[in-house]
């Protein structure tokens, strides 16, 4: 029997996760597009995980050996997230945030809670999604904000907490 699309998707947005910015090429030459499907996959080596939908536009730039950054957006950028979201072309998506890049040249947002600048090591296909894996090669936290988180299918903003 199984379980429908729709069912899944309804049960998956109860399923919180930051928002982040995901991105690759250079400075010169950039794209990226808004994930909440990013996780830790190991710390030995640091691993993380990045799912990007097939059919999406920028797809084909995402590529086994090509750099790619992670950005994880604070409280007060779920604007950058639309941005990043919407069907403008890469250009201008970049006019958003101030970028930079770090070890392996993938634009790196300066105003993200924290950046993880990877280099794609394997993507799995799986059903509609392509599973991007990336070895951490270099990382940038700022100084400590809140987070902003998608879930049941809105944004909600995480208070930073001084004391911690």
């Amino acid at each position: 029997m199984g379980i429908d699309a729709l069912t899944f998707r309804n049960a998956m947005a109860r399923l919180g996760a930051a928002v982040n910015v995901v991105t690759t090429g250079t400075l010169d030459d950039p794209a990226g597009f808004t994930a909440s499907a990013v996780c830790s996959v190991t710390d030995t080596p640091p691993t993380v995980l990045v799912c990007l939908n097939r059919n999406s536009r920028v797809r084909e730039r995402f590529r086994v050996d090509a750099a790619m950054c992670i950005n994880v957006l604070a409280a007060d950028q779920q604007d950058i997230s639309g941005v990043f979201a919407s069907p403008l072309e890469q250009a201008e998506r970049f006019r958003s945030g101030h970028w930079d890049t770090l070890t392996t040249g993938a634009p790196v947002l300066d105003e993200a809670v924290l950046s993880l600048d990877c280099r794609i090591e394997r993507i799995v296909e799986v059903g509609t999604h392509s599973v991007m894996f990336g070895a951490v090669e270099s990382l940038r936290n700022s100084s400590p904000r809140g987070g902003l988180v998608y879930f049941n299918r809105t944004y909600h903003m995480l208070p930073h907490d001084d004391d911690k």
